[in-house]
C-alpha cells in the first residue's frame, strides 16, 4: 500500500513539474521554438529568430485553402504588408499537412504563395510542432511578439473573420500600433475563429 501511495505522489509531482516546465503561451511569454529550422516555400531554411526584425515578429497560422483562409486573403495580405513596413518580421505557418509528404505540401504552398504575391515567409510545420508549441488550433490565428520576442497579442486579425464587410475592431492592427507606440495592447487576446488545424 505504501508503494502505491508513493507512486501516486511521484506521478502527481511529475505532472506538476511538467506544467511548470511547459508554461501556457500567454501574453508576456517568450517566442516558442525560436531556433527550429523551418522550410520556406521559396526553398530557404529559416528560423523564427532570424525572421524577427527590429520591431518584432508576427506569426500567423494559415494554409492554402478553406473558407476562412479565402475570406481573409485580402486582410492577411494587408496586415502582413503593414507589419513589414513597420520593421516587424512576418512568418505564415502551414500546420495543416497531416497525411501529405513535405515535397507535395511545399509545391502546393509555392503555387499558392506565388499567386498571392507573398513577400514574406510561408513555412511548413512538420507534425504540427509549432502549432503545438503555440497552442494554435485555427487558421488564421495570429501571434504578435515585440522587440524582446515577448508575446503582446494573440488571436484573430479582427472581430469578424467570417465577413470582412462587418468588421468593427481591427484587433491585430491596433495591437501593432500600440506596440510601436511603446504601449501595452488595449486588447491583448481574442478568440480566433477559422478552419481547424488537423493533428496527426
Amino acid at each position: 500500500m505504501k508503494k502505491v501511495y508513493c507512486l501516486l505522489i511521484l506521478c502527481c509531482w511529475l505532472v506538476a513539474m511538467q506544467s511548470a516546465i511547459i508554461p501556457s503561451l500567454e501574453v508576456g511569454a517568450p517566442l516558442p521554438k525560436a531556433d527550429v529550422a523551418l522550410q520556406d516555400f521559396s526553398g530557404k531554411e529559416i528560423t523564427l529568430n532570424k525572421a524577427k526584425l527590429s520591431n518584432g515578429l508576427l506569426v500567423m497560422f494559415s494554409g492554402n485553402s478553406c473558407p476562412y483562409i479565402e475570406r481573409n486573403k485580402v486582410r492577411t495580405q494587408e496586415i502582413c504588408k503593414y507589419a513589414l513596413s513597420n520593421n516587424i518580421g512576418v512568418v505564415l505557418i502551414n500546420s495543416n499537412t497531416a497525411g501529405t509528404d513535405e515535397k507535395t505540401v511545399l509545391a502546393a504552398m509555392k503555387t499558392f504563395a506565388t499567386g498571392q504575391q507573398y513577400n514574406w515567409y510561408y513555412v511548413v510545420d512538420k507534425k504540427t510542432e509549432l502549432a503545438d508549441a503555440f497552442e494554435a488550433n485555427h487558421m488564421p490565428e495570429c501571434y504578435l511578439f515585440n522587440q524582446q520576442a515577448k508575446l503582446v497579442y494573440k488571436g484573430a486579425i479582427d472581430d469578424n473573420p467570417g465577413n470582412a464587410d462587418a468588421v468593427k475592431m481591427r484587433h491585430l492592427s491596433n495591437a501593432i500600433n500600440d506596440m510601436l507606440a511603446g504601449k501595452a495592447a488595449r486588447v491583448n487576446s481574442t478568440t480566433a475563429l477559422g478552419c481547424n488545424i488537423k493533428r496527426f
